[in-house]
């Protein structure tokens, strides 16, 4: 389906008509993009995935932006998508994406893309101080452009895909060029430019995280901890079963029952369709459908032997909490003097490390994962005498 023209208000007034993005579906058509992204200096990048709908999403379109042409590729179509692989490795091209982590990591994940010169704009604001960071809020603030919410949860799965839909998706980078052109002078003219570029280069190395079942997951769900032994025993078993349910007809956990139900149901322990019938969050297309396995898989859990809990992760000690404590401190102090947000400055991970560690030196500071140079050339100094008062 051929995507409207896009129009977009800025202060009461209409902007030019865009036109329809190009769609990309066929090797030629392929072709005809690479040649038109080549030489480029930047392009904008986005993804969109099915994750709300698959039980293992897939990236299901790539939106790139040139000046004067927006395309989305189709990377559920019969494409090999190989040859974009140099332009994301390429250091000459700048990839400029808006919270760039999940996409690199989708794209990482199903097509071994490796990315190099990466510019966050959702970053840039944050190191500028923006009190709104979010693509929407951004782009209406900047650009006057009002974007559909509507399709936030749309299933980029399906096809065809609507023509609004389209329209939607192709706004996540239309405007990101320009957007990294004004951040690029603001973060150069306040100078935190060096700044952005180390975040930017560890985004750039976030790595996909590998997804295998592993029925001991199920201590990971809320309230697992809370229930008697026999409970966590039919908990394990509705967890093994309703991972082989989504995984048997293609959906994500939670549209087969979400985790709180799956609580519910090893408390009350339901022995009959009836009973099964009276226990909230299940409704009744779950008792037609589920019913009669979630009712074996309740009984296996009744004859298993109760799961052995995983061990407790070590207890911080007393002078580990107090030196994250006075960590907070000198970063609340240091994020009101630059008025950005606290994990600009430095994560909360990042601070217990440190508050573990304890190092006493700057040879020590960079042995810490997530304080790169700019980090330890900044506040190493710092950082270093409030551990050392501590």
């Amino acid at each position: 389906m051929t995507p409207r023209p896009l129009s977009a208000n800025r202060g009461g007034v209409t902007l030019p008509l865009l036109p329809p993005p190009v769609i990309i579906t066929t090797p030629p058509q392929l072709a005809t993009l690479l040649e038109a992204l080549s030489g480029q200096p930047a392009i904008a990048v986005d993804t969109e995935s099915n994750s709300l709908y698959a039980y293992r999403e897939r990236v299901c379109l790539i939106q790139l932006s040139v000046p004067g042409a927006d395309y989305i590729v189709d990377s559920l179509a019969d494409l090999d998508l190989f040859p974009l692989a140099p332009i994301f490795a390429d250091p000459e091209v700048q990839k400029v994406f808006h919270a760039a982590e999940y996409d690199v990591m989708c794209l990482k994940r199903d097509f071994g893309f490796h990315f190099v010169n990466l510019f966050d704009t959702m970053w840039a604001a944050r190191i500028l101080g923006w009190p709104h960071v979010g693509l929407g809020d951004v782009l209406k603030e900047t650009f006057g452009v009002h974007t559909n919410k509507r399709y936030q949860r749309y299933n980029w799965g399906k096809r065809p895909l609507e023509s609004e839909a389209l329209a939607y998706a192709r706004l996540d980078t239309h405007y990101l060029l320009p957007l990294q052109h004004l951040q690029a002078d603001a973060l150069t003219q306040k100078g935190r430019w060096e700044e952005a570029r180390e975040v930017f280069d560890q985004v750039a190395a976030s790595e996909p995280v590998s997804r295998t079942f592993d029925p001991e997951d199920f201590w990971r769900i809320k309230g697992a901890f809370d229930l008697t032994k026999h409970e966590q025993a039919i908990l394990r078993e509705l967890y093994i079963w309703r991972d082989r349910e989504a995984r048997r007809r293609g959906l994500p956990l939670f549209k087969v029952l979400n985790d709180h139900t799956l609580v519910t149901l090893a408390q009350a322990r339901p022995r009959t369709a009836e009973e099964l019938a009276t226990v909230n969050g299940l409704k009744p297309y779950h008792v037609g459908r589920y019913g009669g396995h979630i009712l074996r898989a309740i009984k296996r859990g009744t004859r298993a032997r109760p799961p052995q809990p995983p061990p407790l992760p070590p207890r911080h000690s007393d002078a580990e909490v107090a030196r994250f404590q006075a960590l907070r401190a000198w970063r609340k102090q240091v994020t009101a003097e630059r008025g950005v947000d606290a994990s600009v400055v430095v994560s909360n991970a990042v601070l217990w490390t440190l508050a573990e560690q304890k190092p006493c030196t700057f040879e020590g500071l960079s042995r810490i994962e997530g304080l790169g140079p700019w980090k330890r050339k900044t506040y190493g100094e710092a950082i270093l005498k409030v551990l050392a008062n501590w």
